[in-house]
Formats: structure tokens, C-alpha cells, sequence
């Protein structure tokens, strides 16, 4: 595979579907806020579904060369193997939109919500998901395939596999080992069968070369300072499974964790690139040897131990870390894209000291020779952050939720100019 991937940098910033499109009513997610199981409901969200036009143009005013988006499944497949044709023009427009306008599509497919009908059924516990995904990814690179270069299948799949069926703060709401296992493990399965029939349908169908990747979810973790000897072990631990544990079995063909798993799959050689969204450094201590002890809260230090600038979510924004995980993952030796990498905070001022500070970490990184090819910023508008709520503001735009303005903020022009002013374009 052509390790180029693009002669220029790519760079935007992102969004998904059920965060920013309003009235998603067919998806797990909607049932889930609609069952109070959130302080939130999306609703209209930002309305994005009816005015992408409007804000495509915000997209091409700030000089984006990129925007990272999601397909609403769905919308597309409200029923089982019923495809909403209508659903589908939507995005065609959607896509040729972009295009038009000079902005290339990054184009995720499933940004963590499901079909009502699928998640009743099991959702990622449902040993035959990965069939429904792989029909699904075909789907989409027939339909739109001749409009789209750059592909995500998954989007953070650890987190969801650890919040939705170990944690249980989203949907399902599951909360053990086993569900957590199967879910890590039928999403391995889902993006290499989305992955091999994607490239075969995009070569056959529209003679065309696609790059697909994944966006993976990662934090620098550091140990405690108190007790510095016995975290060590569970920082390790947890810096191990939770950053690399699901590249590196799509990388060497095999599912391996201690204590964990080992299965034989055929994963090998099922990533053109990895996406990484970073957000904030954790600082781990030693809880308990239970793997929610060990990836929940429990085994972070009390906050106020900890030094560094925080966020409105109370996350400490570390631009070092980001850097150290380019270094580390480029031992897979594959391009690396920043798919997400933002703040919420409601001081703009903080915002572009952030923006600043992780962009310098993406310069010196492309500088000491890692092959970073790309950078979205999280996100574009503020919008619906899933147990959240509406409350942190991430974008580079602000939404009037009553009026539905939008309102470019400095930090957006602080950012175009400064990414062309360190020479990434």
C-alpha cells in the first residue's frame, strides 16, 4: 500500500452524525436519551442534516482542505435490509458538497451508534454483527464510493466497547468482563470484513483506490507520583490494552492480551493508516487487580494531586502526549492521521493556546521524520457530546442552540492561519 497516502496534508476538522444532524430517530442512542438515561436529549442537535450547506461554506471560508465526517447507519438502513434510497442522495449531496467546494471527505462509517433494529438484537454482543457491517461498508463504497478517497470504519472502538458493555454509561448499559471481550473482539471482525470488501467493491466498481483505517483512541498515561513504584504495574497495564492492544492485533493477525485473549483471526494487513484522537493525559494508580478497577475511575489519582491545564470536562490538556504516542505508534509503520484532537472551554483563549500547543507537537513529530499526514480538529461546532450533553463547547464554531446561529470563533481563524503559518499545508 502506497504509505503516501496524500501529497498534501490534510487538514479540517470533525464532526459525526448523531452529534451534529438532529432527529436520528432510529438509533440506539435516540432510545437510550428518550429513556432519560442522560442528562440530554440531541433533538434537533445542530440541524446539520438540513443546513451542511451552511456550514460547508463556514468549512471553505476558514480554508479546510479536509472535513472528517460519519454516515448515520441508521437513517440508511432504518429496518433490517431495508435501504432508505432517500437517505442515501442525502449524503450523495452531502459528499458532492464537499467536492465541490475543494474539501476532501474523510468519511466515517460508524461513529458509535447503531440501528434500533441491531442493537435489540445484541448490538456489538451479536455474534452476527460483523456480516451486517461488512453488508453495510459495501453498501456505502457502491453508493458512494466514486466520491470518497479516505474511509474510517470505526471510531474509538475501546471506548465504546468499555463504556457501552463494561462501564455501562451508554447503550446497552452492560457491565462485565465478558460482553467488554466480545465487543473489542466482533469489532476486530466487523472492520476487517468492512475493509477487504470495501477495497474489493471500490476497485471493481469504481476502478478507484481507496485508503481505510480505523480511529483509534489514545491517552498518555503517566504514573502517580504517590506510590510511585506500585503504579507503575497498572499504568503499564492499562497504557498497553487501552492505547495499543486492538492496532496491534489488526497489525500481527492475532487477538493477544494476558489473561485476556488468544485467538488466531485473519487481521493482518487490514489498515492503510491509523487514526488517532487524543485529548488528555491520565495519571494512574494502583486500585485493584479487577478490570474495571483497572480501566475505570477508580484508578485515577484524586485531581487535585495533579498539576497541568484542565479542561471544562476537568481533562488535563497535555500536548507532549500527544507527540510521545505519534512516536510510539509509528512502530507499526503506517501513516498517521490526527482524527480528532479538541477542547472544551468556553475561554477561546484557552482554546488557541491548545490548538497552538498540539499543533507544535504535529510539527516537530513530521519534523523528526514520523509520517503524519493529517489533522482534525474536534471539532467543528459545538454540539450533542453523548453523556455530556450539550454542555462542553469543543467547537470551532458556536451554536445558539435556541436560534441554531452560528458564530465563527477566533480560535477557528487562529487555527487555518497558524497550521499554513508552520508550513503543514
Amino acid at each position: 500500500m502506497d504509505k503516501k497516502i496524500s501529497d498534501k496534508f490534510l487538514w479540517g476538522a470533525a464532526t459525526s452524525s448523531h452529534q451534529v444532524e438532529g432527529q436520528n430517530y432510529f438509533n440506539d442512542w435516540w432510545s437510550w436519551e428518550q429513556a432519560l438515561k442522560v442528562p440530554d436529549q440531541s433533538l434537533l442537535a445542530c440541524d446539520h442534516y438540513n443546513r451542511f450547506r451552511e456550514d460547508f461554506r463556514i468549512v471553505k471560508q476558514l480554508g479546510h482542505n479536509s472535513h472528517r465526517l460519519s454516515l448515520e447507519w441508521s437513517r440508511l438502513e432504518p429496518k433490517e435490509n431495508k435501504w432508505d434510497e432517500n437517505a442515501w442522495s442525502h449524503y450523495r449531496e452531502v459528499l458532492s458538497t464537499l467536492n465541490s467546494l475543494g474539501i476532501e471527505p474523510f468519511l466515517t462509517l460508524n461513529h458509535f451508534t447503531l440501528p434500533k433494529w441491531l442493537a435489540d438484537k445484541g448490538g456489538w454482543n451479536y455474534l452476527q454483527i460483523s456480516n451486517y457491517f461488512e453488508n453495510f461498508a459495501k453498501k456505502a463504497v457502491e453508493k458512494l464510493g466514486n466520491l470518497v478517497t479516505y474511509w474510517l470504519t470505526l471510531n474509538e472502538p475501546m471506548v465504546l466497547a468499555i463504556l457501552s458493555y463494561l462501564v455501562g454509561i451508554w447503550p446497552p448499559g452492560k457491565t462485565s468482563v465478558a460482553n467488554m471481550t466480545k465487543a473489542i473482539e466482533l469489532q476486530m471482525e466487523a472492520h476487517v470484513k468492512a475493509y477487504r470488501v470495501m477495497h474489493k467493491t471500490a476497485n471493481n466498481i469504481h476502478h478507484k483506490k481507496i485508503y481505510v483505517g480505523i480511529a483509534k483512541n489514545v491517552a498518555k498515561m503517566d504514573p502517580c507520583t504517590d506510590g510511585f513504584i506500585k503504579n507503575i504495574l497498572p499504568t503499564f497495564w492499562r497504557h498497553h490494552f487501552y492505547n495499543h492492544f486492538f492496532i496491534w492485533s489488526l497489525k500481527h493477525g492475532c487477538i493477544f492480551f494476558p489473561g485476556l485473549f488468544f485467538k488466531i483471526l485473519p487481521l493482518r494487513g487490514s489498515l492503510d493508516f491509523i487514526g488517532l484522537n487524543y485529548y488528555r493525559r491520565f495519571h494512574i494508580k494502583y486500585a485493584g487487580l479487577t478490570l474495571k478497577k483497572m480501566l475505570g475511575d477508580d484508578c485515577l489519582c484524586l485531581e487535585h494531586r495533579i498539576g497541568g491545564k484542565r479542561t471544562d470536562l476537568w481533562w488535563e490538556s497535555y500536548a507532549q502526549g500527544l507527540y510521545d504516542l505519534i512516536k510510539e505508534f509509528s512502530r507499526y509503520h503506517l501513516p498517521i492521521i490526527i482524527t480528532e484532537n479538541g477542547i472544551a472551554t468556553d475561554d477561546d483563549n484557552q482554546r488557541i493556546e491548545f490548538i497552538k500547543e498540539h499543533l507544535d507537537a504535529v510539527a516537530k513529530a513530521r519534523a523528526d521524520g514520523f509520517l503524519v499526514k493529517g489533522y482534525f480538529y474536534w471539532s467543528l461546532m459545538d454540539n450533542f457530546e453523548w453523556a455530556d450533553g450539550f454542555q462542553p463547547h469543543f467547537g470551532l464554531v458556536k451554536i445558539d442552540y435556541a436560534s441554531l446561529q452560528r458564530m465563527i470563533r477566533q480560535s477557528a481563524y487562529f487555527y487555518s492561519d497558524y497550521i499554513k503559518k508552520i508550513g503543514l499545508d
